[in-house]
């Protein structure tokens, strides 16, 4: 499956300062997967300490859901981000960035006072859109 999404082409207004896009458009009748919060929960149970082992998990755990669908992180068209501090940013951000450099989704980061359990810093959630055909390349709109 392709990617049915491509950022939006948008002047008057500041760059993103990360890799992320002011809107991302979806192609009609793309196929919509709405993944739900993922802590940074490995699949034996153990939590790592810090904000960028667990985004690792978090984002490893939301690629496993895509790939139950036939799809990849390349389809991810949003991403909601929750750290627990201003600390957990940068690191966070280091992990977004590398995963999704090529493709930047639109994306949300957000400090919170904190999640179920307390050694959990961030959590992340995505939505991803794919058709069986590439998205038709446009000219940009004005």
């Amino acid at each position: 499956m392709k990617p049915a999404h491509r950022p939006v082409p948008v002047s008057g207004i500041a760059p993103p300062f990360a890799a992320y896009s002011h809107g991302v458009e979806v192609a009609p009748g793309a196929r919509l997967v709405f993944c739900s919060g993922q802590l940074g929960l490995g699949a034996d149970d153990t939590v790592p300490a810090d904000c960028e082992g667990q985004a690792e998990i978090c984002f490893a755990n939301v690629k496993a859901i895509l790939e139950g669908v036939g799809m990849s992180l390349a389809h991810v068209v949003r991403i909601n981000a929750y750290v627990t501090g201003r600390e957990h940013m940068a690191p966070y951000m280091r992990v977004r960035d590398r995963l999704f450099a090529g493709h930047p989704p639109a994306s949300t980061l957000m400090i919170v006072s904190g999640f179920t359990r307390a050694e959990f810093v961030v959590e992340i959630e995505v939505v991803a859109a794919a058709i069986e055909t590439p998205l038709a390349e446009e000219e940009p709109r004005s």
